[in-house]
């Protein structure tokens, strides 16, 4: 992984900042996507409260929907076909930038980063501090549900950045990849309980463990500077010059590890997309305490 001399972001323009985005609002090639989920044990409709409020423009993605609904696991990566046409009505295609935010702060935006790369479309950011930041600074919200005009994204899969059970099986014994898992520290160690259903308590054999929380600012959930976001991975035992896979409860917040890693240099960073939603269910899976 490159380092610069100082502490700048490797990939800065990933991430956008508030200012940024207020004054390229009205751009033609701007499209901003609001991206809030809530785990089904936090009570609240993501969906309505984008329509009661989100920043003016910006487009609902529904990560449980934009999904592979055939399968058990929650908000699995969709067939390119699927994620194509979705994009489509949501007027998100190619030549588009597209600046992702989530009602948290930082939890579920690095979700459809991630996503949207998974998928060949490159030019996307995360808008650092989301819709709290937004609105503290007194930004414009407003209900207005945009009715975008249809557009093409073709999308390209790339495996390179996805990976499943079986290859997390086999990378136990290889260890050619580091598996990194952005759960709070009780969870991994299996102190607290899971908060999917049914899911054994515990961690992959071998990982390591980074809470997303970790690598963002408490006050207002914008991302540490790249020398802190390199330490608190250092400081966990992930060796930055090695390959990573990120893992999480869902594959939501493992989007955040891999996207701190982007910034720093690291282009390639895959996501466990079951994560342990699938990993912990009863079976053959192994598991530490």
């Amino acid at each position: 992984m490159s380092t610069p001399a100082n502490n700048a972001y490797v990939n800065p323009n990933s991430l956008v900042s508030t200012a940024w985005l207020a004054e390229r609002l009205t751009s033609p090639d701007i499209r901003v996507v609001d991206a809030t989920y809530y785990l089904p044990v936090q009570g609240k409709n993501a969906r309505a409260e984008y329509e009661a409020r989100h920043i003016p423009g910006a487009v609902f993605f529904d990560i449980d929907e934009i999904a592979d609904t055939s399968v058990p696991l929650p908000h699995m990566l969709p067939s390119p076909e699927k994620f194509s046409s979705r994009m489509r009505k949501l007027g998100l295609g190619d030549g588009n930038k597209i600046v992702v935010y989530d009602a948290h702060g930082m939890m579920s935006a690095a979700r459809v980063w991630w996503t949207f790369r998974a998928f060949g479309h490159r030019d996307v950011a995360i808008l650092d501090g989301g819709l709290p930041k937004w609105i503290a600074e007194g930004r414009p919200v407003d209900d207005v549900l945009p009715h975008p005009r249809e557009r093409h994204l073709t999308a390209r899969f790339n495996n390179f950045l996805v990976r499943d059970k079986e290859q997390v099986r086999a990378n136990i014994a290889s260890k050619r990849e580091q598996l990194v898992d952005a759960r709070s520290a009780a969870r991994f160690q299996g102190a607290e309980p899971e908060p999917w259903p049914g899911r054994r308590s515990g961690h992959v054999p071998g990982s390591f463990n980074v809470p997303y929380t970790d690598l963002l600012n408490p006050a207002n959930k914008t991302f540490l500077p790249a020398e802190r976001i390199r330490a608190r991975f250092q400081q966990a035992g992930v060796d930055l010059d090695k390959p990573v896979i990120c893992s999480c409860g869902s594959g939501v917040t493992a989007c955040v590890l891999a996207f701190a890693l982007h910034l720093v240099g690291d282009e390639n960073v895959a996501v466990y997309d079951g994560s342990w939603s699938e990993w912990g269910l009863p079976g053959d899976t192994p598991i530490e305490p």
